[in-house]
């Protein structure tokens, strides 16, 4: 079996699975479009089966490419236990790759690395900031080892096969105002412009729904994906919005916050594939993580947010 399909092809075959087009394959693994349709041609030789089919002006797997896909997905997972075994014997043999979404890193990063030197001291640890929606997919195409993600409030993400999940703990959110700003609650902003996420976010669909339990529509004027170009609208009296606590890094904020009713937080969870479990480093950089935000969040009850804070 081994000698009949190569690895190296299997992963190619997974990445079309997932990714639906020979250039976006490329691109995921630093390949030439014509050097993907080469390696793939020779695996629909060695499976001597039809595995593509013409749909349109691309191509879609047939029946034997899917099944082709799941296998391909099955030897991928068991070359990783394999290596994480290997990895055990051989410390510091594999890099963890880690993506965080903007406030993780932020605030969860640096102190995770000073726990990481302490504990792993010859661990390397490689970090990306990337959306949380890219990064789940990402992490079943094995670009990460690890994502660091979050959902809202009746928001929940959905369960990728082969994916597995700890909570970090929670984040609350709150009302980001101007510091001149009179507003006491979030019925009083409903002829203020926001600055939100981009459509299509989490965050951006449950800040709407907040502001439409209130009684209004947000007048969003602002759409970024940077959550520090919203604290820097706010702060200069441009906007109002909706942040997590996560994003003032344990500095103090330079607007106003004000508590959201039900004082809602965001859960804060990590994300890796099961087929990890052999590799302890990757387990040791959730650990640190799961630390770094006990320690951070702990640092903010103690310093006694409220309601409203000046």
């Amino acid at each position: 079996m081994d000698a009949m399909f190569e690895l190296r092809r299997l992963r190619m075959l997974h990445e079309f699975a997932l990714r639906g087009t020979l250039a976006a394959v490329a691109e995921a693994l630093s390949y030439s479009p014509s050097t993907i349709s080469q390696q793939l041609d020779q695996l629909e030789k060695d499976a001597a089966v039809p595995l593509f089919v013409a749909d349109g002006r691309r191509l879609r797997l047939t029946e034997h490419g899917e099944l082709l896909a799941a296998y391909a997905e099955r030897a991928l997972d068991e070359d990783e236990r394999v290596r994480g075994e290997l990895e055990a014997l051989r410390p510091g043999a594999a890099p963890v790759r880690v993506a965080l979404m903007q406030t993780a890193a932020l605030a969860l990063l640096p102190d995770a690395l000073a726990l990481l030197a302490a504990r792993e001291p010859d661990l390397r640890l490689e970090a990306a900031a990337v959306p949380p929606e890219e990064g789940l997919f990402e992490l079943s195409a094995r670009r990460f080892d690890l994502v660091v993600a979050e959902q809202y409030p009746g928001h929940t993400r959905a369960h990728r096969d082969g994916l597995t999940r700890r909570i970090l703990g929670r984040d609350p959110i709150r009302l980001a105002v101007p510091r001149g700003e009179r507003a006491r609650g979030l019925r009083d902003l409903a002829d203020r412009p926001w600055v939100l996420e981009p459509e299509g976010t989490a965050a951006r669909q449950w800040a709407v729904q907040q502001c439409r339990a209130a009684g209004f529509e947000p007048d969003v004027r602002y759409a970024l994906p940077d959550l520090t170009a919203h604290v820097g609208l706010v702060a200069a009296g441009r906007a109002v919005a909706m942040l997590p606590d996560l994003v003032w890094a344990g500095a103090r904020p330079p607007v106003r916050t004000i508590t959201l009713p039900d004082a809602p937080t965001r859960e804060v969870f990590v994300a890796t594939r099961a087929a990890s479990g052999t590799r302890r480093r990757v387990g040791a950089v959730v650990d640190a993580l799961a630390d770094a935000l006990t320690a951070r969040t702990s640092a903010v009850a103690g310093g006694g947010r409220g309601g409203a804070s000046a």
